[in-house]
């Protein structure tokens, strides 16, 4: 199969859907590579790299989309994209379907069969593949740095002959992948860190990696499988809020990651909230992509209120281009790779786990919208 890569045009991203090492993986599988000249320059890839290991490097953009039989991607096509693929081509990207309709309408319409990365099953086989946690993991590491920038203090106790200076006090809230890495990253950069998670099954983790562990006892279970949490009911809600204005009224930073399913971020820092901290502090709100996790956030921007510095950064994988691509492209790969039989990406005769991430991610195919969530929100004209 003839595998494409275009440059991707969201606004500030850097990243390229597959690097060199993993051109010359598939390529040994059977597949041949196009990509469109500079498609790699932002992440640090040159042209001459892809060209070293075989892949074809393409001036024309229509000339990739036009001929290739799957587009690999970081973010949906634009319809301008779509329409420039064949009937019966494949995309493979994080299309984010619920966010993203009319794109997914215009992908059914056009007869492309369509993967989105964001909604493969997180099974053990598909760990892998899983670029959520890939991307999460950068983003946690990320904005401890952003905050240690911002923060008028150091992160970690200093001894010096004008006296001591205290270590700053970190809370991180929510404990996925991008929390625990926010964790150990401001571990290592020497803060006090303390954490929380609606799922107090995860209080090991937060520990191990150097967090102190703070939470309430919740009437109901908040663990919604895949290792995501579910919305907590109105009285959890009140109890949870209570805690979260105590440990960010202490706190000299406060960095948010929660997502419900990984996708729509839950408002836990009112304005009040914000208004009890001292002047000075941070947040990094690393849900802005969803929405944001604060009531005073705007995505995409940084903004002071009450004298806290309140940070939305979007998409801050695209920050470190280099290691997001090639931490991406590996995903892309394993996917690839676990669903090609005789150098062609096969959609039947599997096994069940393999089965299971195909339907999973499948969001169109033959014209129609297959993937149940997104025909949901269809539904609903989300």
């Amino acid at each position: 199969m003839r595998l494409g890569v275009v440059s991707e045009r969201r606004a500030g991203e850097t990243r390229v859907a597959l690097v060199p090492e993993s051109v010359k993986k598939l390529k040994a599988l059977g597949h041949e590579v196009v990509i469109e000249a500079g498609a790699g320059e932002g992440a640090a890839f040159a042209d001459a790299q892809f060209a070293e290991i075989g892949a074809s490097v393409e001036s024309s953009r229509a000339g990739v989309l036009g001929a290739c039989d799957l587009l690999a991607g970081v973010n949906a096509p634009d319809e301008g994209d779509i329409r420039s693929l064949r009937k019966g081509a494949m995309v493979l990207a994080s299309l984010f379907p619920t966010r993203n309709l009319s794109l997914v309408g215009a992908m059914a319409e056009a007869g492309v069969t369509a993967f989105s990365t964001d909604a493969i099953p997180r099974t053990t086989k598909a760990q892998a593949m899983d670029t959520l946690s890939s991307m999460a993991n950068i983003a946690g590491y990320r904005g401890v740095l952003l905050a240690a920038t911002h923060l008028g203090k150091y992160f970690p106790m200093f001894m010096t002959a004008a006296g001591t200076v205290l270590a700053a006090k970190v809370f991180v809230i929510g404990a996925g992948v991008a929390g625990l890495q926010a964790i150990a990253t401001a571990r290592r950069l020497g803060a006090a860190v303390s954490a929380t998670d609606v799922r107090p099954e995860v209080k090991e983790q937060i520990e191990s990696v150097g967090a102190k562990y703070v939470g309430i006892e919740l009437k109901e279970s908040a663990q919604a499988g895949g290792g995501y949490a579910r919305e907590l009911s109105d009285e959890d809600k009140a109890r949870q809020r209570e805690l979260l204005a105590e440990q960010c009224a202490m706190s000299d930073v406060v960095v948010t990651t929660a997502l419900i399913g990984g996708v729509t971020a839950p408002r836990l820092i009112s304005k009040a909230i914000v208004e009890r901290m001292r002047p000075g502090s941070v947040i990094v709100d690393l849900a802005a992509d969803g929405g944001g996790n604060c009531e005073v956030s705007h995505p995409g921007e940084t903004v002071r209120h009450h004298g806290v510095s309140i940070l939305a950064p979007t998409n801050v994988a695209a920050g470190m281009p280099t290691h997001a691509s090639l931490l991406w492209s590996r995903n892309l790969t394993s996917f690839i790779s676990t669903f090609t039989r005789e150098g062609v990406i096969a959609l039947d005769g599997w096994d069940a786990a393999s089965a299971e991430i195909l339907a999973g991610a499948m969001i169109t195919h033959q014209g129609q919208v297959v993937h149940a969530r997104t025909k949901e929100a269809l539904r609903h004209g989300a």
